[in-house]
């Protein structure tokens, strides 16, 4: 048995001071650490967005186009989000105060420009796969925590994906190690989660 923690794009970029905050973003930060800490987990997962300057989720590369316009990308419709978490930038470093030695594996996402990636698990048009699955499915992982940024986008996709392509791990979201863009989102994105079998809790209730 294997118990693994999945830290969600605690990046620069969605803290408060980039370019894409998540209000209070940073305060998942200490959640996290403690949870690394605690000796609760085997394993120690991170997903990092990792963006090519022109990538197609930018409102910059669609002329005519501002941040949180709605277009299309692949097909399908599309947030067009400010420039974000580009490879290489301080933006698209994990934030400084997160623990980042006790990771054991980070997962880049989001590097084609050609569609977006919400989900640490696969591009948002479910072709293309990061991965994660058989790595943790390698790992023989039986218990996945999930916690981060932000809870109604990419958060829920790697939740609801972790479920649909994690056959029998039990897949739970730590809801106070969260922050969302839209509070209306986010009520959605957790009922969303629980409907797809994904237990909520709260950092405190978990025990070694």
């Amino acid at each position: 048995m294997t118990k693994a923690l999945l830290l969600i794009d605690i990046q620069n970029g969605f803290c408060p001071g980039g370019n894409l905050p998540v209000a209070d973003g940073d305060i998942v930060v200490p959640i996290a650490n403690g949870l690394m800490e605690s000796g609760h987990y085997d394993l120690i997962v991170a997903s990092q967005d990792w963006h090519p300057a022109d990538h197609g989720s930018f409102a910059s590369q669609h002329p005519g186009k501002r941040p949180f316009d709605m277009g299309e990308l692949s097909g399908q419709p599309q947030v067009m989000w400010p420039d974000h978490c580009v490879q290489g930038t301080p933006d698209a470093a994990f934030h400084p105060e997160l623990l980042t030695a006790k990771i054991n594996h980070v997962q880049k996402k989001g590097q084609n420009p050609a569609v977006d990636s919400y989900s640490a698990f696969r591009d948002n048009d479910q072709a293309a796969l990061t991965g994660l699955a058989a790595y943790l499915l390698s790992k023989d992982v039986t218990e996945l925590d999930i916690m981060g940024l932000a809870t109604d986008y990419c958060v829920k996709f790697s939740a609801l994906d972790a479920v649909d392509m994690l056959p029998g791990v039990k897949v739970r979201l730590i809801a106070d190690g969260c922050r969302g863009i839209d509070p209306k989102g986010v009520e959605e994105a957790i009922e969303a989660m629980r409907e797809a079998g994904v237990d909520i809790i709260e950092s405190s209730g978990i025990t070694l």
